[in-house]
């Protein structure tokens, strides 16, 4: 009897055994599942115009501050030049629509798509949503394509197998493979953030792609990375969950049609659940409510802790924005709050986000920072804000230039990357365009015509660098 049990038992092990390691194998090879996909997955160049203007006067320079140096830019010869991007997407429709990112086509002027690394193709944008970074493009043809779909992302676990494929660094029909790092991770970049971490390899160029479960389902869209220089097994992807319901609004109106309660929010803390009685830190805390809104018609106010929205727990308060943009416009939603230590319900009609003053207030103070052509150094720069500061983790008082652009025959190529921040030029503090243009005017006018610049790299580290002007 003691036998029988034994291997009875023995039976069961080797059972459970064998059933964990079928749900966690390593696949032997991706090679099929990769050329399967590979001629749904597109590689996406981009170009627009940028316009500059040469100095009239080459041979005299006004003094730093004179009111006529700004006066006379103005009167400066127009002179235009192609700047161009890469980015990746994949075909989600037999008629050639493509999805990718917002910041891929954003200020596009011609877009060609390249499908399977061999034909190329006009393509127009049909919707983009800046908000959560998606945009919809047409192929211009009428060839049929082979489309890719959609899986499930929320059944998608911390450990799974993923492969992304995309044109990084130019570089199109790249395959590369790892697990899923992390879920429902905010870095700070949009507004609705809820992104899957991955540790497979997403460098610049990848933006756009898909992230492939091991079905071969599009279960993320690539669109961040920790490492601004290139891959430090940190990337980020859109779920495709929401990015299905941005994108079927875009095909279908050419815009979003966000759900709206009108509530400005806030975290629930220790101190503030204790004070109302609550069980523990959870929900969204209430801090005003916008006259005239869904949920001042409704009765909500200020100092309420959402609780609830539509059946679903609101565990911290950044959960609330994504549950409500995605709910139907004009729907009827239960929202359980708490007030004055006990629970209510309330019945709310949500409006629409985009139509909304509240959202109009808050799109003109998201306008994207000016850009600048630095003529001289072929490159473009922009101010940092304070949104850099807090995102980069850098001194309070830092001031400085970000470079966003460097064209192929800057002398900048190879010393400086995209993203680092210059600090001084020739010793002296830069804090805008014109102090640094004005510097390497006074360094062309040398006879040792080079400049000495120090710059945070995109890993924060201070480097001194000098450059020789041509």
């Amino acid at each position: 009897m003691n036998k029988i049990k034994t291997s009875l038992f023995s039976i069961i092990l080797l059972f459970n055994f064998s059933s964990i390691s079928n749900s966690q194998n390593i696949p032997s090879s991706f090679a099929d599942l990769a050329e399967k996909l590979m001629p749904s997955v597109v590689n996406i160049s981009t170009t627009q115009t940028v316009v500059t203007r040469s100095n009239p006067f080459p041979n005299f320079q006004f003094p730093p501050g004179s009111p006529f140096e700004d006066m006379f830019k103005e009167f400066g010869t127009p002179q235009e030049r192609q700047s161009s991007a890469l980015g990746s997407g994949f075909i989600i429709n037999e008629k050639g629509i493509v999805v990718t990112n917002n910041h891929v086509i954003e200020g596009a002027e011609d877009i060609v798509v390249q499908v399977n690394g061999e034909k190329k193709f006009n393509a127009k944008v049909i919707g983009a949503d800046p908000l959560s970074d998606i945009a919809i493009l047409k192929i211009d043809s009428k060839e049929r394509f082979l489309p890719v779909k959609f899986g499930d992302s929320d059944k998608a676990r911390i450990g799974d197998w993923v492969m992304a494929i995309g044109n990084p660094f130019g570089l199109g029909g790249t395959v590369t493979s790892g697990i899923i790092s992390a879920r429902n991770r905010s870095i700070g970049l949009s507004r609705y953030e809820d992104y899957i971490q991955t540790d497979a390899s997403i460098n610049s160029g990848n933006s756009g792609g898909p992230l492939f479960d091991m079905n071969g389902d599009v279960i993320g869209i690539n669109t961040a990375i920790l490492g601004r220089s290139g891959n430090v097994g940190i990337g980020f992807s859109i779920p495709s969950n929401s990015a299905k319901i941005v994108i079927d609004q875009l095909i279908e109106f050419g815009e979003t049609k966000r759900g709206w309660l009108g509530v400005r929010i806030q975290d629930v803390t220790k101190e503030i659940a204790e004070v109302e009685n609550l069980d523990k830190p959870r929900g969204a805390l209430v801090a005003s409510v916008a006259p005239n809104s869904p949920s001042e018609k409704a009765g909500v106010k200020s100092g309420d802790i959402i609780l609830e929205f539509n059946g679903e727990i609101i565990g911290q308060m950044k959960e609330l924005p994504i549950i409500v943009a995605r709910t139907e416009v004009g729907k009827k939603v239960k929202v359980k709050i708490w007030r004055n230590k006990k629970e209510l319900t309330k019945t709310i009609t949500l409006g629409r986000l985009e139509t909304s003053e509240d959202f109009k207030i808050t799109e003109k103070k998201e306008t994207k920072p000016k850009e600048t052509v630095i003529e001289n150094l072929k490159i473009k720069v922009r101010k940092i804000s304070d949104q850099d500061i807090k995102t980069r983790n850098l001194p309070n008082q830092t001031n400085g230039l970000i470079i966003t652009g460097i064209e192929k025959d800057s002398p900048l190529i190879g010393s400086i990357e995209i993203n680092s921040i210059i600090l001084e030029a020739q010793k002296q503090k830069i804090r805008s365009a014109e102090d640094l243009d004005r510097i390497l005017k006074q360094v062309l006018k040398s006879n040792q015509k080079t400049i000495l610049l120090v710059v945070y790299n995109s890993q924060n580290q201070k480097r001194y660098i000098g450059i020789k002007l041509d």
